[in-house]
């Protein structure tokens, strides 16, 4: 029997053991709720588990790793599904979505989140205290983003989400359950902060929230023939502005249909976001120029607003289920041979089938780890370009990933190697997202806790 191939038997002894001992429900090939559960929100793969189990708490995630662990089943978890590259076919899939339970701690400024919350959820708990965290889009699960990283719209101002994290309660690949922080098993705590799901399952995360009051935000759209001149402008501007200040340019297509306006659908634009802490007045003058560059806006964006609805204007919309194909290459400078092809992209006169490509500012607070920070990312690198294209099932995947894999291949020149782990969607290239030190310090934290690699349907750090 292999992680593969598991013999018949062994999946009708896990479910059989699952359904004696398991509180939540247990679904099946042929279930009604089977076609259901076991899709993640990237339909990139159609993954086939033999059983998918909808935990309602620790002791049901316990219980799993120790079936799948048994019973030599491959295993995965899975909340939202929006990082999921790697099927688990033939293998015990554990949904989290129902453990979503927050605590807010307005005093010590903490939240505790279950390992099924979304952003959404930890917002309305710490809005109330003028409280934030170092969130991303509030559809997106907590517990895969800050264990994947997680940069967020407080990311230059605070550091990355795993950079804020103070806790964990885990449950290890011989289905233990344990604390992981700074005192208690501090290798493993290290290791989880930025090294994914490889080192065990997390029931809770314990985190920083950050006093944050009204924010200026949002996004404005410009015509396209901006971007030239404004991305030119952006890669020296964007090096001088405060750390309290994020900001990204993006060349996107609009879709062409619902829920966009009538006027606006299928139109190419620039887009510039911007999500500050510092007052209006403040920050538009640090934007003048940048703005300037672009010119007159054709839907001006920007507002003050309070955390929770501008993270949600920031974000935009959820999109529905798609198949996501998202490449992400980190760059040192941004010369103009890389900038052309940016704007090569998506322009007026191509056929794209990108929906967006983003040049987005890292560092500050990113750039400045503490003492015993985590393995996260290429730290000191300040720019990244992310192309997305996100696309229904049905349409001509091969012209779509074959105009990505162009692009990467035009940018590839200028970039340094490295990656960023939760806007990585190639799982082979999991080591590129780590310095070469902490990739091998991360293989031995997994060769203690996961020696058999039960934790490899991932981004997968493979023991040492």
């Amino acid at each position: 029997m292999t992680h593969d191939e598991p013999q018949g038997g062994a999946v009708e002894g896990a479910a059989r053991a699952l359904r004696g001992s398991f509180d939540g429900d247990v679904h099946l090939p042929g279930d009604a709720e089977y076609d259901t559960v076991r899709l993640p929100w990237n339909l990139r793969n159609d993954p086939r588990p033999a059983i998918v189990a909808e935990a309602t708490g620790p002791r049901d995630v316990q219980t799993a790793v120790r079936v799948a662990r048994e019973h030599g089943l491959p295993f995965a978890v899975q909340a939202t599904g929006h990082g999921t590259l790697v099927p688990a076919d033939g293998g015990l899939l554990l949904k989290t979505a129902r453990m979503a339970a927050v605590e807010v701690d307005a005093e010590r400024r903490t939240a505790r989140a279950a390992t099924g919350a979304l952003w959404s959820d930890v917002l309305a708990a710490a809005a109330p205290h003028g409280l934030a965290p170092v969130s991303g889009s509030p559809f997106v699960g907590v517990t895969g983003y800050t264990l994947g990283g997680g940069v967020g719209w407080l990311s230059r101002e605070y550091g990355f989400a795993a950079d804020s994290l103070l806790r964990a309660e885990v449950v290890t690949a011989d289905g233990e359950t344990l604390v992981a922080d700074a005192e208690q098993n501090p290798d493993l705590f290290w290791a989880m902060r930025g090294g994914s799901g490889n080192f065990g399952v997390a029931t809770s995360l314990e985190f920083r929230l950050h006093p944050v009051g009204d924010v200026y935000a949002g996004i404005s759209l410009y015509p396209l023939q901006a971007a030239p001149e404004t991305l030119a402008l952006y890669r020296e501007w964007a090096l001088e502005e405060p750390d309290e200040i994020n900001t990204a340019l993006t060349l996107m297509q609009l879709p062409d249909g619902p829920p966009i306006p009538e006027p606006m659908r299928g139109q190419r634009l620039l887009a510039i976001r911007v999500f500050s802490t510092l007052s209006a007045e403040e920050t538009g003058q640090r934007l003048k120029p940048l703005l300037g560059a672009a010119g007159q806006p054709i839907v001006p964006g920007f507002a003050v607003m309070d955390f929770t609805q501008a993270s949600d204007v920031v974000a935009g919309p959820p999109p529905p289920p798609l198949v996501a194909r998202q490449h992400i290459d980190l760059f040192e400078e941004m010369p103009d041979g890389l900038l052309d092809t940016v704007n090569d992209a998506i322009n007026p006169d191509a056929t794209s089938p990108l929906n967006a490509i983003e040049v987005r500012h890292w560092g500050g607070a990113m750039a400045r780890p503490g003492p015993g920070a985590g393995p996260v990312g290429h730290r000191d690198v300040p720019f990244t370009v992310i192309s997305t294209a996100m696309y229904p099932p049905s349409a001509d995947r091969e012209r779509i990933e074959s105009y990505v894999d162009d692009l990467v291949t035009r940018t590839a020149p200028y970039a340094t190697g490295g990656t960023f782990l939760n806007f990585l969607g190639d799982p082979a290239r999991a080591e590129t997202a780590f310095t070469a030190e902490n990739y091998a310090r991360l293989r031995e934290v997994k060769a203690t806790w996961d020696p058999g690699n039960l934790f490899h349907l991932n981004h997968n750090i493979p023991p040492a």
